[in-house]
């Protein structure tokens, strides 16, 4: 017979741990936060080919772009013949504070 586990069934996650691994995840290739760095210092949506701008082919952008907008710090909309990205200001704002809350209370040296 299995044997059953005495621990009750406990979410060891917040809601907070959760967030913040989803966005990390989403950021963590340097492609996807050169494309977001890109982003955010255009100030604006970019219509038309990012791969004009960045040093990757255009499926490596096409992929990771898909990744962040996933994730949901970006959002992309089609305008004719091809789709404007903007960065999603709230959830880059969010990833901020997310990060804040990592902050040491004390440094130890182990």
């Amino acid at each position: 017979m299995p044997r059953k586990s005495s621990k009750a069934a406990i979410e060891p996650y917040s809601a907070e741990d959760r967030e913040l691994a989803t966005l990390a995840k989403a950021l963590g290739h340097p492609t996807r936060v050169a494309i977001l760095r890109f982003l955010c210092q255009c100030g604006g949506c970019i219509c038309g080919d990012i791969v004009d701008q960045l040093p990757f082919a255009q499926a490596t952008i096409s992929q990771h772009l898909k990744v962040l907008k996933e994730a949901g710090l970006i959002e992309g909309e089609i305008d004719g013949p091809c789709v404007c990205y903007c960065p999603e200001i709230v959830p880059i704002v969010r990833l901020k504070s997310l990060l804040d809350g990592l902050q040491c209370k004390e440094i130890r040296k182990c």
